[in-house]
Order: structure tokens, then sequence, then C-alpha cells
């Protein structure tokens, strides 16, 4: 009985089913209905993510450091900038961090600088830790950290959708690359050409 349809009686359909025969149109239960108005008005709602930075955008980053003090990317034009973003709560982060404060030190004189700009959900757990790298970490292995929740913090880019997630932008101001998780060696050696 190949390509024979069935039609099973009404007593014996679960409430709110339907069921189809050939030449029959399905009409979805009220349940369906509901879960798909809903979902529609959900993402009516959501609020549109800013563009994502491809290659070759000026990304704009501004707001205030943690130290209090005004910040704007673009005043970095004519240096290669790497912009890290991350939180405290990233393990990947933290452990990367005793690294590119090292290849930090490494450019120091050069026209380059590493800016970080925290996605900590409270600012208070971006500033102490910046407070325990100020008694850990010699001065010249320091570099600017931003907080993202900050009022004044404004941003061309959505949020990063991985974390860690670093920009390299190079003396125009323009995104040369992004990379996602760890940032691999050959970015040091991309920095290098850069400058």
């Amino acid at each position: 009985m190949l390509g024979a349809s069935v039609r099973i009686p009404a007593t014996a359909r679960p409430t709110g089913a339907t069921t189809t025969t050939p030449g029959d149109h399905a009409m979805p239960t009220p349940l369906f209905t509901r879960l798909l108005l809903s979902l529609g008005l959900l993402l009516s709602l959501a609020p549109s993510a800013a563009p994502a930075q491809t290659p070759g955008d000026a990304p704009a980053i501004s707001g205030r450091t943690l130290s209090a003090e005004p910040f704007d990317l673009a005043a970095l034009r004519g240096k290669v900038v790497l912009v890290l973003f991350w939180s405290t709560d990233c393990p990947v982060c933290l452990d990367k961090m005793p690294e590119l404060r090292a290849n930090a030190q490494g450019w120091r004189g050069k026209p380059f600088e590493l800016v970080s700009v925290s996605f900590d959900r409270r600012e208070r757990d971006a500033a102490d830790y910046e407070k325990l790298v100020g008694t850990l970490v010699p001065t010249t292995q320091r570099f600017q950290t931003l907080w993202a929740g900050h009022p004044a913090f404004k941003s061309s880019a959505a949020r990063p959708a991985h974390l860690p997630t670093t920009w390299l932008i190079d003396k125009a101001g323009k995104l040369v690359e992004t990379y996602n998780g760890r940032i691999p060696p050959e970015a040091w050696d991309r920095i290098a050409e850069l400058l």
C-alpha cells in the first residue's frame, strides 16, 4: 500500500493536533501560532547591533579610561594599535595578559599602542584588576583600559561575539585584522611589518 493515506479518527488525535492527507492543507495549532507571534515580537523589540567591523574600516572607540582620562582611538592615528576586548571572567584573556604586556614592552619607543576594552559586568571588577596590575606590573608594561559599560563609552562596532577579540589597526586608523581567541604569534610579525 505504498502512497496510500490513512485518516486518523478525530477521537484518536491529541487535542490541538492537525493531520493531513494528500490534498488537505494543515492549519497550525493555536500553541504554534502563539509561539511564532511571540518570537516575532521578541525579534522586533531586540536592539539592532552595530555593524561588524571589516578590514579597511576605520573603527571608532571613545570614552574614559579606568584612570578617568579621556580616550579617542582616532587620536592614535600615526601609530599601530592593538585593541583587546576582554573581561576578568575570561580565563583565556587573563592567561594572555602577561604575554601581551611583555610584547607591548618590546615595542616601547616605536609607534605602537596597546589598548584594552573591558566587557566586565561591573566597572568595579575591571577597576580591581587594574589596581592589582598597578601594584604588580612595571609601569612600562601597563596600557590604557576602558570599561565598555561606562556612559561615555562609544564604539562603532557591536560587542564582540567572543572574548578575547583583538583588532589590529594600522597607522592610518584602518582595521587590518581581527583575531578571535588567542592572538596568534603571526600577529606580532604583522605588527612589525606595519611599523
